[in-house]
């Protein structure tokens, strides 16, 4: 376990690009695992997580080869109803995205079994939310207490269904279309609020007939994939973590470049401007009805200025889902109270994130409480410091690392290596913004 302490800075300024989006990059190898003709995929994350997933497709079959740099990734597919199967289980790692998605693709491969486990955050994180909906699509789901991994997955000639999402969430409407396109007509899964589209925009790429009409997503079944060159933008989520930093240090004025500017994934950025933070750049839109088979990419110019506290409601929390913690440490340095509600998804991520993050934050000085599905947080101005452990979660990591950089005293993080999941050049990219 690697323990780090952050030092409060001063200030930070300079240039930095985030690390490639990690929910692309699970797509682009998933989907180019499933294409009929080879895939490049460029600016691929490089990161655990995404490791994870291009090790599964190559036990699935898929030719992978990564050039010297590491730029471009070439994927040379099953197509869509060959995958093989491998001799034991397929490991996951850590990588949810990975253990959710991939279901959906193997569950169409007609009476073949493969078996999904990870590591032991992951044999705790439920799959019963995927497996509801393929099993009413005809495949079997075989899971350990019937919602845990490891769980092997059965294919079947599937049937086409309307699913309607009990809880919004983009890994779960991924998995269901991408069984979709090798049901026997078409399927539509409805969200209660919009998720990331990354699935549906890659799959318009594709060649897919994709329609969105307000909640309802609809794709066709379709004989192949042919997938053009992909480029991966900066990561969204990790820029957030220097959004944060950028804000909360005095003095800071930094910018970030090269980031995705996609709407279903910029819900923190408007909850940073909503609270008074600057936060100044081209975001895209919310999106009307229909899909485009393009990821918006922009440069974000991002000072620190005071901080009032708000309210996030359900309906904003997709959006934001990943970077809700960061909005928790925000609301400790903010005027009043900021409470965030139907947020229940962030006790099934790789720890139980409302409760982690409570607990951390208030053994740095901080003033929250816990709820079921959300928490209350009553800003005290900043943050003394102390010690904080990650609890094997990247983003718990990074929080901690931030709210060092920002506090009284700084921060020790337990467990920084955790950081390396989605972010492996978070350290010398902080560094670089201190000696800016």
């Amino acid at each position: 376990m690697t323990t780090v302490h952050w030092a409060p800075a001063k200030k930070l300024k300079g240039s930095v690009r985030p690390p490639a989006d990690k929910s692309i990059s699970h797509r682009a190898a998933i989907l180019g695992a499933m294409a009929a003709e080879p895939v490049r995929v460029r600016n691929y994350l490089h990161a655990e997580d995404t490791t994870s997933t291009l090790n599964a497709v190559r036990a699935l079959g898929a030719l992978v080869t990564v050039d010297e740099g590491g730029d471009l990734v070439t994927i040379r597919g099953t197509g869509l109803r060959n995958a093989q199967v491998p001799d034991g289980p397929i490991d996951v790692g850590n990588a949810g995205t990975l253990m959710r998605l991939l279901p959906g693709w193997l569950a169409g491969q007609e009476g073949q079994a493969y078996t999904l486990d990870g590591d032991s955050s992951i044999r705790r994180r439920p799959v019963d939310r995927v497996a509801e909906p393929l099993r009413r699509m005809g495949a079997t789901i075989d899971a350990t207490d019937d919602r845990l991994p490891p769980f092997t997955v059965t294919g079947a000639r599937l049937r086409s269904i309307a699913y309607d999402l009990p809880v919004a969430s983009a890994q779960v409407k991924s998995c269901v279309l991408l069984a979709g396109l090798m049901a026997d007509g078409a399927t539509t899964v409805v969200e209660p609020a919009p998720s990331r589209d990354h699935t549906e925009r890659m799959l318009a790429a594709a060649g897919v007939t994709v329609h969105r009409n307000g909640r309802h997503v609809t794709v066709t079944n379709v004989d192949e994939l042919v997938l053009d060159d992909l480029v991966v933008p900066g990561d969204p989520s990790s820029a957030a973590f220097m959004i944060a930093a950028g804000v909360l240090v005095g003095g800071s004025r930094i910018t970030i470049t090269g980031s995705g500017t996609n709407w279903t994934r910029t819900g923190f950025h408007r909850i940073v401007q909503r609270m008074g933070g600057i936060v100044v750049g081209e975001l895209e839109d919310a999106p009307d009805d229909g899909v485009v088979g393009t990821e918006p990419i922009g440069d974000l110019e991002v000072a620190h200025g005071p901080l009032t506290g708000t309210v996030v409601e359900a309906d904003e929390v997709p959006p934001a889902i990943d970077e809700l913690p960061l909005v928790a440490l925000l609301g400790c340095f903010a005027e009043g109270e900021t409470i965030v509600r139907g947020a229940h998804e962030l006790r099934l991520k790789e720890s139980d994130r409302i409760a982690t993050v409570v607990d951390g934050l208030n053994a740095l000085g901080g003033d929250l409480t816990a709820t079921d599905d959300g928490f209350v947080v009553r800003g005290t101005g900043g943050l003394k410091g102390g010690t904080i452990h990650s609890h094997g979660d990247h983003r718990l990591a990074m929080l901690g690392a931030i709210a060092g950089l920002a506090s009284e005293e700084g921060v020790t993080v337990e467990g920084m290596e955790a950081a390396d999941v989605s972010y492996p050049t978070f350290a010398d990219d902080i560094g670089s913004l201190i000696g800016g």
